[in-house]
């Protein structure tokens, strides 16, 4: 027997991560992204990631059409940026408020994160109430800074 939602949350919330926030745009649904925390990188030859989404999300339909999306790991300023893309706001309120471009996939990276990484959706799980995408980065971008990290409800940042 499982334990139950709430006893898990308690458990994963001490699970320190960065956070991400992940980025689409298609034709019929536009520029898309979320916060999320469950990101990893799975394999070095060829580069593969993946990420887990809430099967509900309209982000995850975006990346159905587009079959690509953006990986952005935010810095230890962007907090509010992590709060506008967890649901603060609208979608054009979220990109309006944060530069951001396009790469190789035309996925649109956050201009200001850490580290972005463009990718093509290779695969895609059902596990639960999320989606496992993987997918294969074909372009990477590194800038300096620290990053900005998630544990236990609340944002932290590496200390000095």
């Amino acid at each position: 027997m499982t334990i139950d939602a709430t006893q898990f949350k308690q458990a994963m919330r001490l699970w320190a991560s960065g956070v991400t926030v992940l980025t689409t745009s298609s034709q019929e649904h536009g520029l898309q992204g979320m916060t999320v925390s469950a990101f990893s990188s799975v394999s070095a030859e060829p580069a593969l990631i993946l990420c887990c989404l809430n099967n509900d999300t309209d982000t995850g339909a975006g990346i159905d059409i587009s079959q690509c999306f953006g990986v952005n790991i935010l810095n230890a300023n962007q907090q509010n940026v992590s709060n506008q893309f967890a649901g603060g706001c609208s979608h054009e309120e979220r990109f309006a408020s944060n530069p951001w471009h396009t790469a190789v996939t035309g996925a649109p990276l956050l201009s200001e994160s850490l580290m972005s990484l463009d990718c093509k959706l290779v695969e895609k799980v059902r596990a639960g109430s999320h989606w496992i995408l993987i997918g294969e980065v074909l372009h990477s971008e590194v800038r300096e800074g620290q990053p900005l990290l998630y544990f236990n409800v609340n944002y932290h940042r590496l200390a000095d």
